[in-house]
C-alpha cells in the first residue's frame, strides 16, 4: 500500500437501515476505480450486507474488511428506556472490524446478542459483551455519536480520556485507535483537535 492508497475503514451502505443508500455494487467499482486495495463496511447495528459484500469484493480483486458501527448502551444492555438523563440517546456509536475469522465469529456473536437481548430503539451491546467477545476485534472511537467523542463534545476531556483508556483496555493496545472525520461540521473539528491532544497524551494510535 502506498502514501496515496486510501481505504475506507467507516462507511454505511444500503443495510444501514434510514441511514445508508450506498449500494454494493457501486462501492466495489468506486473503490477500485480509485485504487483501493480493501475496503470496510460498518453498517449501523448489524451484518446484514457482509457476506453479499464479501463475495462481490473478493471476486472483484478488493480485499473486503468485515465490521459494524455498533450501538454500545450507557450501562447493561438489558436496561430498557427511550433515553437517559438530560435526554440523551440510551447509546453510543462504536466501530468494530473484524481482523481475522476469530474476529467475525465474535462479531456475529455480539451483534446477535445486542438484537435478542439489548433492543430498545437500536440493537445494543454493552461493555460486559465486548470484553467476552473482543478477540480478534479493532474499534475505533467513531464519529460525533461515539463515547469519547459525545464527552468531547459536552466539554468532559478527563471523562472522554477515561473512556478511551477503558476502550483500550478492553480490546488491548494496539486494537483501539482514535478515529479521525472531516465531513465540514464545525463541531468535528473542534473534537480533531482534542483528539490529536488525546493521542498526544496517551500514544493511542489514530
Amino acid at each position: 500500500m502506498t502514501d496515496k492508497q486510501f481505504v475506507h475503514l467507516h462507511l454505511h451502505t444500503q443495510y444501514s437501515l434510514l441511514d445508508g443508500a450506498c449500494r454494493l455494487d457501486d462501492l466495489v467499482h468506486q473503490a477500485l476505480a480509485h485504487g483501493s486495495p480493501a475496503m470496510a463496511i460498518t453498517d449501523h447495528g448489524n451484518l446484514f450486507g457482509a457476506v453479499k459484500f464479501f463475495k462481490k469484493a473478493t471476486k472483484a480483486g478488493l480485499r473486503p474488511i468485515i465490521g459494524c458501527e455498533a450501538y454500545v448502551a450507557h450501562g447493561s444492555r438489558f436496561d430498557q428506556g427511550a433515553g437517559t438523563p438530560g435526554g440523551k440517546r440510551p447509546y453510543h456509536h462504536l466501530v468494530l472490524l473484524c481482523e481475522n475469522e476469530k474476529g467475525y465469529k465474535n462479531l456475529c456473536k455480539l451483534a446477535t446478542a445486542a438484537f435478542l437481548e439489548g433492543f430498545s430503539y437500536k440493537p445494543r451491546m454493552d461493555k460486559d459483551l465486548l470484553r467476552e467477545h473482543h478477540e480478534g476485534l479493532i474499534a475505533l472511537s467513531a464519529c460525533l455519536g461515539g463515547e469519547v467523542p459525545q464527552k468531547l463534545l459536552r466539554g468532559q476531556p478527563e471523562e472522554a480520556l477515561r473512556s478511551a483508556l477503558e476502550l483500550q483496555d478492553i480490546f488491548g493496545e494496539g486494537n483501539f485507535y482514535l478515529e479521525l472525520q472531516d465531513q465540514g461540521l464545525p463541531e468535528q473539528a473542534g473534537v480533531n483537535r482534542q483528539i490529536l491532544e488525546m493521542h498526544g497524551e496517551t500514544k493511542i494510535p489514530l
